[in-house]
């Protein structure tokens, strides 16, 4: 399954879109066995989680195609981001991903 964010919505249009993740308390990202980032679902990375989770149901994880999809979903927030380092660490993870890959695994809410 594939989805494409419209290259000229806003984040908020792009966030609108996306399926709500009330089932989920966190995204944990894994390099291999290891947890390098947990995203909880909670006010300012609710709506992380709700990127990061359709990413996974696209893509099964973020490679270098999911995280290109990622910031156009973040839409003006990727651009803060390349502008901000630091600002916004789950852009971050996706601007800085190069050519590995994290899978994803969901933690119940």
């Amino acid at each position: 399954m594939s989805f494409a964010a419209d290259s000229d919505a806003d984040f908020a249009t792009n966030l609108a879109g996306l399926p709500a993740v009330d089932a989920i308390a966190a995204i944990e990202l894994l390099d291999g066995e290891r947890v390098v980032a947990t995203i909880e679902n909670r006010p300012g990375s609710a709506a992380s989680v709700r990127v990061y989770a359709r990413l996974a149901q696209c893509y099964g994880g973020i490679d270098r195609k999911a995280a290109e999809e990622g910031l156009r979903l973040y839409a003006e927030h990727a651009q803060d981001a390349r502008q901000h380092p630091g600002k916004h660490p789950n852009i971050d993870r996706l601007l800085h991903l190069g050519d590995g890959s994290l899978s994803i695994r969901f933690v119940a809410a």
